[in-house]
């Protein structure tokens, strides 16, 4: 067998385990206890410096796999020590074969513990390093202005350094398009240029190829340097060949699952060198007379200019960016994992070019990266869609909760994702103070927590709902269609991302409508439209203006196939770019109207008109009683099922009745967190505490399930009269009423796991009940949101902070970590005397504030200012411990 394809077999072998989609629930109701590992949560590991030892990074992929986490993604960044033999950190150039060597360790290591193994295909942020000549680093085109005084024939050219190449001079009155012309210019040893004189001043105005200047984010050291040009495919081979081939070769025979790209944040990018010629080969004209129309966005066909301009810069990097390291990922026995949003501007068919589209960002009611990701998943076949999960959350470093991991970790469910890429787990050598390090802009999520001892219990659910939400089919019903040439035509140079335009067409106010009319929404493009038509029962055109004829075509066979549209706003009139725009815009809009005139076409003048629109051609997915804005819901479908996920994603409990447009024969609830199924009943009596969520599965046949069993009479109060123990501590502290730890001072700093204790008599009649609970408190939800700069968390203060083990009569009965905060100890207790344990585990941070942080000044002196800890002035202590009431309830009797 030849290496690629050897490799290729290892690369597969992790997932061989895993069928694929279940296509009947008898197949999902199989797996629904033990969900298949490959759905568990994965882990980008950061390794600062990198200055990293074998017998740690050992350590720290156990530790992972003992919290039920699934694999990790290497990720090199930024020296957080000077090197210190007594303490054994030495960092070492990125790509050393020391660097290397490690990286093969882990590899092993990984595969060994059965954990899936990736790498980034770069130190830090966009590709880029030190291989990266000035003549490959990211472009853009300037402008330079020189004021010329009257009767003066000669001007002083603008300065053109390494890396850059005048494209054009233009002369005129202004540096508005109408009143340049071109200018050919000469260039005098003296680095002036001749010019007629004149009568009056004027500006001669010098387009420039030049580069952005763009260094790499966040770089390990050895990996500094400019990032490259990403529409450039000579640069592009170039960093494969300089850190791509190195990197694989530490994987030898055994690759890793899949190489990754983060979010494309190439600031500033928007030319190439070759730009003009590609232009003129794919538009049909030359871009250089009108770049002062692009540059200014001034006269009426700068719209049509821009459009083009940025097409342009999304084929480029579709071609050599994204095509061109799918090609090698697959060549070498790998995929390649994009997170394919940002700038240039990629669009959201750009995803079809990638094995493994990744989102990031949990904003599930307003234009979101993440479903763009989803949403091409959906559309091109990727049944996997990760998401990159809990960047910022809860800042600062250590304050995120578990309970913050779920609220946001649900918005992305509701998105479609199911893989989660937590951010992060950062390395920490041995011997470090505790908590250890944190990435600047990050959670931390590693065994340095103290609510790791709930960890396993967080990735259960996570990887639960992860491996349903792959289940079957996609099943959203309405298509919004992303109106790329109007986005493009808006754009400016310097900032040529359609992913960050998007939001003034697909509002906050749109995706409301849509989702309060009970239904959830995947995005299209019209490459999509093109290539695969239209599957949604209905399509939305969010103020669409410019569209091509032939998409208009695809529509109109939509339509009269059956499908309907949403128009808000009015029909297409404008052709999408400029050339033959006059005759190409009649087409447009007598195709349009025409489509218009169908029944099955409603426009509407405003966002906040669509839900009613919607609603009049299409049933609710799902329909509630009460406070469908606080509840999200994502569909599966089956071929004798239909499995909904169902989240509150409000800090208040819900209560509602739910109506479903599937119809099936009987229901069943999935407990999310074990699997447990109980019956159902519809329409579905909803009752969420805050943040809850459940999954409901309406099925042709489903095995029998027990009706549940609510528990809501108090059989003891057990409030009071508590001991607190803490490690290390011999004697244990007598609490008369529940209160936090950080009240005493010498426990307000402490961060680790303390044991609540109490005895308990119970008579033979307390526990006749059919179902016994724990009940810990319903919590208290914020008025306001607190100072958080960025990121999000959950808008609740939990009677349990942060997260709790439950131990009756010695046996573990459970974990609280989210509400409700409550543990079934049905058959646990007995008659008479029972000893039940609360071990508590609270937030790391409270150590942190404890001491004081550390001091980077020689650090920076040394490699440079590459970092700086995010929002440290928020380190307090935070509330510890079982804070209550705490109950014990039964059934009714």
């Amino acid at each position: 067998m030849s290496k690629p394809l050897l490799a290729l077999a290892l690369s597969c072998a992790f997932a061989a385990h895993a069928a694929g989609p279940s296509t009947t629930f008898a197949d999902v109701a199989r797996h629904l206890q033990a969900p298949p590992p490959d759905a568990r949560p994965m882990m980008r590991w950061w390794w600062f410096g990198p200055a990293v030892v074998k017998s740690e990074l050992e350590r720290e992929i156990l530790a992972m796999k003992a919290g039920g986490i699934g694999g990790f993604e290497i990720q090199p960044v930024y020296p957080m020590e000077l090197d210190d033999a007594a303490r054994g950190i030495r960092n070492v150039p990125y790509l050393s074969p020391e660097f290397l060597d490690a990286v093969s360790f882990a590899n092993r290591t990984g595969r060994a513990n059965g954990m899936r193994v990736d790498m980034t295909l770069a130190s830090g942020w966009p590709y880029g390093g030190p291989h990266v000549t000035v003549g490959e680093a990211a472009a853009r085109l300037r402008q330079a202005v020189v004021d010329v005084p009257v009767g003066a024939a000669s001007f002083a050219l603008p300065a053109v350094m390494s890396g850059e190449q005048p494209i054009a001079a233009f002369v005129g009155s202004g540096v508005d398009p109408a009143s340049l012309k071109l200018l050919q210019v000469q260039a005098g040893a003296d680095g002036r240029a001749a010019i007629a004189p004149a009568d009056a001043p004027r500006k001669v105005v010098v387009y420039i190829a030049s580069r952005t200047g763009q260094q790499v984010k966040r770089a390990a050291l050895g990996a500094e340097g400019f990032v490259l040009d990403h529409l450039s495919r000579k640069a592009v081979d170039h960093h494969l060949a300089a850190v791509a081939e190195p990197l694989m070769k530490a994987f030898g025979d055994a690759p890793p699952y899949a190489v990754f790209s983060d979010s494309l944040e190439v600031y500033n990018t928007d030319w190439t060198d070759d730009f003009a010629a590609e232009f003129k080969r794919r538009r049909g004209y030359d871009i250089v007379p009108h770049l002062p129309a692009v540059f200014t966005g001034q006269g009426p066909d700068a719209p049509a200019l821009r459009r083009d301009w940025a097409l342009t810069q999304t084929e480029l990097v579709n071609e050599r960016y994204l095509t061109p390291i799918d090609d090698w990922a697959k060549q070498h026995g790998t995929q390649f994992r994009s997170q394919t949003y940002g700038e240039p501007a990629v669009s959201l068919s750009s995803n079809r070019l990638v094995a493994l589209p990744e989102g990031e960002g949990p904003q599930f009611r307003e234009f979101s990266f993440t479903r763009l990701a989803t949403s091409a998943g959906h559309l091109y076949g990727r049944p996997v869609i990760s998401a990159e999960t809990w960047t910022w959350l809860h800042s600062p470093a250590f304050a995120a909760t578990p309970l913050d991991m779920k609220v946001e970790a649900d918005r992305m469910l509701l998105q479609g994702v199911n893989q989660f890429i937590g951010h992060g787990w950062p390395y920490t050598p041995p011997g470090t103070i505790e908590p250890g390090y944190a990435f600047y802009a990050a959670a931390v999520f590693n065994d340095h927590n103290p609510w790791w001892n709930v960890m396993p219990q967080v990735t259960g659910y996570l990887t639960r709902m992860s491996w349903l939400m792959r289940q079957g089919e996609p099943a959203n019903q309405v298509a919004v269609l992303l109106p790329n040439d109007d986005v493009y035509a808006a754009l400016v140079p310097g900032k040529v991302s359609l992913s960050a335009e998007m939001h003034t067409h697909v509002t906050p106010a749109l995706t409301a409508q849509i989702l309060d009319a009970g239904q959830n929404l995947d995005y299209t493009d019209a490459d999509a439209v093109l290539a695969l038509g239209v599957r949604h029962p209905v399509l939305v055109l969010p103020h669409v203006t410019r569209l091509a004829p032939e998409v208009i075509d695809k529509l109109a066979a939509y339509v009269r196939g059956g499908g309907h549209i949403v128009a808000v706003g009015g029909a297409p009139s404008l052709a999408p770019g400029y050339r033959d725009a006059a005759r190409v815009s009649a087409a447009v809009a007598a195709k349009a109207k025409a489509l218009f005139a169908s029944p099955n076409v409603r426009t509407v003048a405003h966002d906040d008109a669509v839900g009613a629109a919607l609603q009049a051609v299409l049933a609710p997915d799902m329909k509630l009683s009460a406070q469908a804005s606080d509840v999200g819901f994502v569909r599966r479908k089956l071929r004798d099922a239909d499995i909904y996920f169902i989240a509150n994603t409000s800090n208040r409990p819900v209560h509602a009745q739910a109506s479903f447009a599937a119809v099936r024969k009987t229901a069943a609830w999935i407990d999310p967190d074990s699997g447990r199924m109980t019956a159902a009943t519809l329409p579905a009596s909803l009752d969420l505490a805050p943040y809850e969520s459940r999954v409901l599965v309406l099925a042709d046949a489903l095995p029998s399930a027990p009706a549940p069993v609510a528990a809501t009479t108090e059989i003891a109060d057990l409030g009071r009269d508590w001991s607190l123990r803490f490690p290390g501590k011999a004697q244990a502290q007598r609490l008369a009423a529940l209160r936090s730890w950080t009240d005493d001072e010498a426990t307000r700093y402490f961060s680790g796991v303390a044991t609540y204790e109490k005895d308990v008599e119970l008579t033979a009649a307390q526990l006749r009940s059919s179902r016994l609970v724990l009940d810990f408190g319903p919590g208290t939800p914020l008025e306001s949101a607190p100072k958080v700069p960025a990121g999000m968390r959950a808008m609740f203060d939990s009677p349990v902070r942060e997260a709790a083990q439950v131990v009756v009569n010695g046996r573990l009965a459970g974990a609280v970590w989210h509400p409700p905060y409550a543990v079934d100890v049905t058959g646990f207790l007995q008659p008479g005397r029972n000893r039940i344990e609360v071990r508590v585990a609270n937030l790391a941070l409270n150590a942190l504030a404890g001491h004081a942080l550390p001091d980077y000044r020689l650090l920076s002196a040394r490699f440079g200012q590459r970092f700086v800890p995010q929002d440290t002035a928020l380190i307090a202590p935070q509330p510890a411990g079982l804070l209550g009431p705490v109950k014990l309830l039964g059934a009714g009797q």
